[in-house]
């Protein structure tokens, strides 16, 4: 995609600027990445005004020590045009609503309806112990991320990286919540469930404390792109995925448990969206026409790091796998299948997997 060229005009009459539809009765000021712009594209691009584009008085609101409203360093990357990037998923505030209402039905219709059957009695004792435990401490990765992604959001430099941002936060913030609810939910059906056990074993459990380590050091980057690289590019392929898939929905069933696979399904979805949307992103940064090899390198960087803090944080997790009393996938497998699908990621944007 090319970028607008940048006139200087002195005057804001009609036609002192020259833009992509200057010339006909369309008046869009922006070029659209296919032939013709979507809904998304016409409700999202240069909602946000920058002055390198069309503003002719400067940030219409800056800072005490000078900055603009909207400022390139807040991250170590650089580009020759960030409004390129046009999320994959095309997902706006009325598109975000629509579906997040329908995950929450499909939610609640599955808990109500698993409930009225009486199937939390079922589930095998052992299960219950790792729903309670472990699956409570994985809301506080969701809650972690999703509050990292939330803060992310205010630095990026156009608002369709906002957007995509702000959406993969919410999608992390809902699941938070509804783990929390389903947990609550069950274990009113469950005698001696304890709703505070997630939270002791996520601060205080041994095996945890990787990823605890891990979501902090996602938390704690001052850099919005840092933050927005790490969770989709290495923590939710390493552990996301990894417990999710690789454990909670393979192993459930066999368990007694047909309920918590639907509620965690949602967020496999997800990731799949928030990781269309980023590859996306990364892939125009590191083949930027200006600053690719930069880039390139910047993200190398950003790999080795959190992949070390990735891959202790699945090593911590590990036990997990060996206390239900039905094991259908091991470890290793989920593992290998997991690392698998990083080097593919990465393959997509010329990075490579570190040596472990």
């Amino acid at each position: 995609m090319t970028a607008v060229p940048s006139v200087s005009v002195g005057s804001g009459a009609a036609g002192a600027a020259i833009f992509p539809d200057s010339d006909s009765r369309k008046y869009r000021y922006f070029e659209p990445r296919s032939k013709r712009a979507t809904h998304y594209e016409d409700v999202t691009v240069d909602v946000q005004p920058d002055p390198e584009r069309y503003l002719l008085q400067d940030w219409i609101i800056s800072f005490p020590n000078g900055k603009g409203a909207y400022t390139k360093d807040n991250t170590e990357a650089l580009s020759a045009n960030w409004h390129a990037f046009r999320a994959p998923d095309q997902e706006w505030e009325r598109t975000h609503y629509q579906r997040q209402s329908k995950i929450e039905a499909m939610v609640q219709a599955v808990i109500a309806n698993g409930r009225k059957s009486g199937a939390p009695k079922s589930f095998d004792k052992a299960w219950i112990k790792i729903l309670q435990n472990h699956l409570g401490a994985w809301k506080h990765v969701e809650f972690g991320l999703g509050t990292s992604l939330m803060q992310a959001q205010r630095y990026g430099y156009t608002q369709m990286i906002n957007n995509a941002t702000l959406t993969n936060s919410s999608y992390k913030l809902r699941l938070a919540q509804d783990i929390t609810l389903y947990l609550a939910e069950i274990g009113m059906d469950i005698q001696g469930f304890d709703d505070a056990a997630g939270k002791r074993t996520w601060l205080e459990d041994k095996g945890w404390q990787g990823t605890r380590e891990a979501i902090e050091s996602i938390m704690g980057s001052p850099d919005y792109l840092e933050q927005y690289f790490a969770t989709n590019i290495v923590f939710e392929p390493l552990v996301g995925e990894l417990f999710r898939s690789g454990f909670l929905m393979q192993t459930a069933s066999s368990n007694g448990d047909f309920i918590t696979p639907p509620v965690i399904s949602a967020a496999e979805a997800d990731y799949e969206r928030n990781l269309a949307n980023t590859i996306d992103l990364m892939h125009l940064l590191v083949t930027d026409n200006q600053h690719a090899a930069h880039n390139k390198k910047l993200f190398q960087g950003w790999v080795n790091k959190h992949v070390a803090l990735a891959n202790k944080a699945a090593a911590g997790l590990q036990p997990i796998w060996s206390q239900p009393h039905s094991k259908p996938v091991q470890y290793a497998d989920a593992r290998a299948q997991s690392v698998e699908r990083i080097k593919k990621i990465l393959g997509e944007l010329g990075l490579t997997f570190p040596k472990e």
